[in-house]
Formats: structure tokens, sequence, C-alpha cells
């Protein structure tokens, strides 16, 4: 399995971006499929995930802020993030998930300064 991170960059503070995950399986093989990004202990926090039954679940600090989304014919899943702040400063990292099997994307840098 391999996942391919894009969209990562330079926002300005209230801005937004899209983050895309290509899965290089049919992502129903996966329970879920979420993005990451280092967190303050050494395991990555969670950003946000979608499960094979569509349910969303995202990390306290971007609710209501960013969606995750997936395109089922292009094996891809969306992270749109909105009203950035500079601490979402950080790599974003894919993630694919089986049972206790993890895949992990090479990860795509995010960064938010004016």
């Amino acid at each position: 399995v391999h996942l391919v991170e894009s969209g990562g960059g330079l926002a300005q503070p209230g801005g937004s971006l899209r983050l895309a995950c290509i899965v290089s399986e049919n992502i129903f093989n996966f329970n879920d499929v979420g993005w990451y990004r280092p967190g303050p202990g050494p395991e990555r926090e969670l950003v946000a995930t979608i499960n094979v039954g569509g349910k969303t679940n995202y990390g306290d600090s971007v609710k209501g802020r960013f969606t995750i989304s997936r395109d089922n014919a292009k094996n891809t899943v969306y992270l749109q993030m909105n009203s950035l702040k500079p601490e979402d400063t950080a790599v974003y990292y894919c993630k694919a998930r089986i049972l206790r099997r993890n895949t992990w994307g090479q990860g795509t840098q995010v960064t938010v300064s004016s």
C-alpha cells in the first residue's frame, strides 16, 4: 500500500488549504483513513479520520475548522482546512489502518504565517 499526500504549502492566518491523500488500493479495504500531525508527545496527534462507513472523527483543536471527506472513485481522502492558525503549522501525515496495521504517507508541510 502506498499513500501520497499533496496540497501543503504556505497560508496566511485565517486562510485555507486542501490536502489530498491518494491511496494505492481501494479505500474500502481499510477500517479508516485519516490525517495526523506531530503532537506534544511521542505519538502523532489525530487531526481527522473517516471510516469505511463514512463516520468522521476530529481532534479537538480542529473541530469546526477542518473537514475530512473522500472521493471513493479516486481512492482519495481530502482534508479541507479553513480558518488556519499559526499553531496548525506542521507536517501532515496520511494514515490508512486495517485493524492494528498502519500505513503512513511521507507527509506534506503546512505552514501558516503572515
